[in-house]
C-alpha cells in the first residue's frame, strides 16, 4: 500500500477512534470493569494515531514543496553519526527500561494487584529480555 495512503487511513482511524472514545465517556452513565478504561484508551490510542498521521502528511508535504530541504533530511537521517547517537541513546532507554519495569512488576506484586495482571506484565518482560538475547547471540555469531 502507498505511504501516503497509509498516513491517511491512519488519521482518519485515529480520529474515528478518539471520536468512539469521546462519545463513550459522555454517553456511558455508570461504566463497569473494562468499560471504565476502554473508553479513555480509545482517546489516547486515537489521539496518537491523529498525530502520527498528521505528521506524515505534513512531513510529506514540506518535502513535496521545498526539494532542497527534503535532501539535507534525507542526508542527516542517514548520517552515520546521527544514525550512531539514536542507537546508543536506545540502549541507554533499554537499559534504564530493564530496572524500572522490574521495579514496577515487583511494586504492583507486593501491592497484591490481580494476578493475571502481574502475570501478562512479566511474560511482557521475559518476552523483551528473550528477544534481547536472541538479537545478541544473532550478532555475536554475524560480527
Amino acid at each position: 500500500m502507498n505511504k501516503t495512503i497509509l498516513s491517511y487511513l491512519i488519521t482518519v482511524a485515529g480520529i474515528a477512534i478518539l471520536a468512539v472514545g469521546v462519545y463513550f465517556i459522555k454517553t456511558i452513565e455508570d461504566p463497569q470493569g473494562l468499560l471504565r478504561a476502554l473508553p479513555y484508551i480509545c482517546v489516547g490510542l486515537g489521539a496518537g494515531m491523529f498525530g502520527h498521521g498528521m505528521g506524515e502528511i505534513m512531513l510529506r508535504y514540506a518535502m513535496k514543496h521545498n526539494p532542497a530541504a527534503a535532501k539535507q533530511l534525507e542526508i542527516e537521517k542517514n548520517d552515520e553519526r546521527n544514525l550512531a547517537i539514536a542507537n546508543r541513546a536506545k540502549a541507554k532507554a533499554y537499559d534504564m527500561m530493564i530496572f524500572v519495569f522490574g521495579a514496577l512488576i515487583t511494586a504492583l506484586a507486593l501491592m497484591n494487584l490481580d494476578l493475571t495482571v502481574v502475570v501478562l506484565l512479566v511474560f511482557a518482560y521475559l518476552f523483551i529480555l528473550v528477544y534481547n538475547s536472541y538479537y545478541r547471540f544473532k550478532y555475536y555469531k554475524e560480527m
